[in-house]
């Protein structure tokens, strides 16, 4: 049976996250239901790159699913276009060799976050970015983004109700790029743990507003306790950007 991989994308605005959830609408939800509409009934389960939680947005979440159809890659995409809520889009379609995994071989992934600057609070703007109108020192937070960059453990930018033991994990690229009224944070890591981009989010904006050092960054990394950095940001400016795979 042929093996699919699909490239998606979201606005998880009216989402409870990525997951299938009892009595709720998730993304994985409304997507094997249109499965089972296209396949007559049969449930075709489908496996992600991970899971978002609410209100966070996709530009390229990776999913697999396994299924005896076998018309051309294109063909699946107009079908998903007309069946998926307007909230959700296929942007790519293949077929994959038999041992591809969605979650299991990626090799990485990027997300942003985007911030808000402007002093009035945009309406339209306030289910996709955070908006934070308050003066920032972008040379310190540029600082505190040195001491993050690499391999730690990062139980200390990690939700304390996550079940991970292992909370090592490498960060390749971090940065941000101010443009007109907004800011885009950018990360780029082998893999993240539960809300650790919000976490280190809402700890440079800390940095950023001088409640917060650059070098307190060693410090909170070595008590490895969620108290000691800063507040989550908000989901809805977190953009699960891209998922590399070999």
């Amino acid at each position: 049976m042929p093996k699919y991989k699909c490239v998606i994308a979201y606005d998880g605005t009216d989402f409870a996250g990525y997951q299938v959830q009892p009595e709720k609408r998730t993304i994985q939800s409304e997507f094997e239901a249109v499965l089972a509409q296209m396949h007559k009934g049969t449930i075709i389960k489908v496996t992600a790159s991970g899971r978002t939680d609410s209100g966070v947005h996709a530009k390229g979440q990776v999913l697999h699913f396994e299924s005896p159809l076998t018309f051309p890659t294109e063909n699946w995409i107009k079908a998903f276009s007309v069946l998926l809520p307007t909230d959700i889009i296929v942007l790519e379609v293949d077929i994959v060799p038999d041992d591809f995994h969605a979650r299991f071989h990626t090799t990485g992934k990027e997300y942003r976050y985007i911030v808000a600057r402007s002093k009035l609070r945009d309406p339209f703007k306030r289910n996709y970015a955070y908006h934070y109108p308050y003066p920032l020192n972008v040379e310190a937070m540029r600082e505190a983004i040195s001491y993050l960059i690499g391999t730690h453990d990062f139980t200390s930018f990690c939700s304390a109700k996550t079940e991970v033991v292992d909370k090592v994990r490498t960060i390749k690229e971090m940065d941000f790029e101010e443009s007109d009224d907004f800011m885009v944070f950018r990360f780029v890591g082998e893999g993240f743990l539960y809300n650790m981009v919000r976490i280190l989010v809402g700890t440079l904006l800390d940095v950023g507003s001088g409640k917060m050092s650059p070098h307190d960054m060693s410090g909170i990394l070595d008590k490895k306790d969620r108290s000691f950095a800063g507040k989550t940001a908000p989901a809805q400016g977190l953009y699960l950007w891209k998922v590399f795979y070999k």
